[in-house]
């Protein structure tokens, strides 16, 4: 539903749109503990320190270092929700409050009703 009023408003013409809503901001150790909240398992954590993927992403060849450097770059430096938006930049939510969004909690509720099909990919 953003994406067809962004399409079609004048004031994010030419603009960057982000779209990241409060409620939705939540560390991989939140989402974890709400899964087991809502599936009532619990999952064996391992901690890896962030010196030791560094380490990882520096030590590995060519091509087995990049999904590691991206792990560490979302789940540990927060890349892609780490910054503070600027007084041009436009966040979607904020911008269209009338317009409702599912909460990363609704999401969950949907995957325990209708799981996805298991993945086809992924890194090795």
């Amino acid at each position: 539903m953003y994406t067809i009023k962004i399409a079609d408003d004048p004031e994010t013409y030419n603009r960057v749109l982000i779209y990241r809503p409060q409620k939705n901001i939540v560390s991989q150790l939140e989402l974890i503990s709400l899964w087991e909240k809502k599936t009532g398992k619990t999952f064996n954590r391992i901690h890896v320190p962030e010196d030791e993927i560094v380490k990882l992403s520096e030590t590995l060849p060519h091509p087995q270092n990049i999904p590691v450097s991206i792990l560490h770059s979302l789940f540990v430096k927060g890349d892609m929700m780490g910054f503070e938006l600027g007084e041009d930049d436009l966040e979607a939510s904020g911008l269209y409050p009338d317009l409702e969004f599912r909460t990363i909690d609704q999401l969950l509720d949907i995957f325990l009703t209708s799981p996805p099909d298991p993945a086809a990919a992924a890194f090795e």
